[in-house]
């Protein structure tokens, strides 16, 4: 199967989410992770980091004709060691899925979608978000969310422990998220306004694996 078929069906996956198999990595083996948080939880809005010079950038793997990161720097040498590790592996693609993949856990997380979230977190991951919907429920909360979009993703980190690829991505969306009580009262955001959330996700792969899927291992928020 070439590198194009590959990229193809994890884009189809991504589409149809219980054909997702999620495995974990990161959250069972650093010990250093933040703990799953609430993807709509209040946080303070800050400026965006401005884009990287793309005069100081090279062309990075299969990235044909595209400038991905800066020659010599960590990130660089990261993307380099997982392209060994799995020829597949196109840096540019991966963040079109990874963008993908965010939409659809912040709304099945929002949506208390716990069927569509178990097939794309790893066990930790999960179990942090599957607490957070439970409380809203033991509460009798609601929440109403809208994914305005994605105005930045960028990627982070890239390495490859043992046999497993480790992608970290940050992400900066706009969502209008409101949580009413069960008196129908609003507790939390904003029915009209438009929040900005920056999140850190980390997505790992097994290179040994012919599944093409990456699994989201491990989430914090950027404060």
């Amino acid at each position: 199967m070439g590198s194009n078929d590959i990229v193809t069906i994890f884009f189809l996956v991504a589409a149809v989410v219980i054909f997702i198999q999620l495995r974990n990595v990161l959250g069972r083996r650093t010990g250093n992770e933040k703990p799953p948080h609430d993807p709509y939880a209040r946080r303070e809005t800050a400026e965006v980091r401005p884009v990287a010079d793309k005069a100081a950038t090279v062309p990075v793997g299969r990235d044909a004709g595209d400038t991905f990161t800066a020659a010599g720097s960590d990130l660089n040498k990261g993307i380099r060691s997982v392209i060994d590790a799995d020829p597949s592996f196109n840096p540019s693609e991966f963040m079109k899925g990874a963008r993908a993949a965010y939409e659809m856990i912040v709304m099945a997380f929002a949506e208390g979608d716990r069927n569509s979230l178990k097939n794309l977190l790893s066990r930790e991951v999960y179990e942090g978000f599957e607490a957070a919907i439970k409380d809203r429920e033991v509460k009798g909360e609601r929440m109403n969310s809208t994914f305005v979009g994605i105005s930045k993703a960028e990627m982070l980190n890239a390495a490859v422990r043992g046999t497993e690829a480790l992608v970290t991505v940050r992400v900066v969306s706009q969502l209008i998220s409101a949580t009413y009580d069960k008196q129908g009262t609003l507790i939390d955001g904003h029915p009209e306004e438009v929040a900005e959330v920056k999140d850190i996700w980390t997505f790992a792969r097994d290179t040994r694996s012919r599944d093409p899927n990456w699994k989201l291992v491990g989430t914090e928020s950027e404060q």
